[in-house]
């Protein structure tokens, strides 16, 4: 069993950056951990004595049976019913505390990284996100240094076009988040539709499991009315609003009687809601009940 190892063993030293890099890579708490599996299963059969880096094998081991893993899935992706969207992860309030679930774990950043091959996400993450070097990379996946620096050139380049803009405040994102919760909670459409930008857009993801939007929503008045409705169903009655960190931003988690059933994660840009993301599928919330 695996809470049978001594603390010292490089595994269980090393499991955060590894479900970090796991679920960064795959956008899915439950692919992560079953890459985990795989990955701890791997390194309980290997020949530990030969490892001379254990860290440094552990995450090429995660980071290539990601890869393997998120190929197979751009194919079922694509077949998707409706938005796709990353399962959310709860998070720590201070996420400069938790160095390896930092800025690249965020909902609008992963849905960029959608948009990349797996290699180049590889890369840009392993490069970006954890720091390591081109020629460490290139050992990671195999591959010359100089093809990792151009993938690294273009992955980065691909991301900058496409990363939203967004307010960091702190103290506004909370004013704001309590205003919304406010606001939908008594069904106030005019004070829902002050709180959203002009350009709102807002994607849902039920997955074809439970009912919503199968495509983007434009405007605040279709924005507004559409959040109003989905409070309004009988699926939702008594359902609790609250503020949560949720990919490392304060976002909104939807509760019934306790069991979470969605969670809601949006840019705030000039002080109103600019791109609103809904997860509702019910298989793509595990994330939302881990300690």
């Amino acid at each position: 069993m695996m809470d049978t190892m001594p603390d010292s063993d490089p595994y269980l030293e090393h499991r955060r950056l590894l479900f970090a890099t796991a679920y960064q890579m795959l956008g899915s708490v439950a692919d992560a951990e079953d890459v985990l599996q795989d990955a701890w299963l791997a390194w309980n059969a290997a020949d530990r004595a030969a490892v001379r880096q254990p860290r440094a094998y552990l995450v090429r081991m995660v980071t290539n049976l990601s890869l393997n893993r998120l190929t197979s899935a751009r194919a079922t992706r694509e077949t998707y019913v409706g938005p796709w969207l990353p399962e959310p992860l709860l998070t720590s309030p201070d996420v400069a505390g938790e160095s390896e679930l930092a800025d690249t774990v965020s909902t609008a950043l992963m849905v960029v990284l959608e948009t990349l091959s797996p290699v180049e996400r590889a890369v840009f993450l392993l490069r970006e996100s954890f720091g390591y070097s081109y020629a460490e990379i290139a050992g990671i996946l195999e591959r010359p240094e100089p093809t990792v620096r151009q993938i690294a050139h273009r992955a980065r380049e691909h991301v900058q076009a496409r990363r939203p803009r967004f307010d960091s405040d702190r103290a506004q994102r909370e004013l704001v988040t309590a205003r919304f919760i406010a606001a939908c909670s008594g069904g106030d459409l005019n004070a829902v539709m002050e709180l959203l930008a002009p350009e709102v857009t807002a994607w849902s993801d039920g997955g074809g499991k439970v009912t919503a939007a199968r495509r983007p929503l434009y405007g605040p008045d279709h924005v507004g009315r559409w959040m109003l409705g989905v409070m309004a169903k009988p699926q939702v009655a008594g359902a609790a609003l609250r503020p949560a960190t949720i990919n490392g931003e304060l976002g909104v988690l939807v509760t019934v009687e306790g069991a979470a059933v969605g969670a809601l994660t949006y840019d705030l840009v000039d002080g109103r809601i600019r791109n609103l993301r809904l997860q509702v599928n019910p298989d793509k919330l595990g994330g939302l009940h881990r300690p």
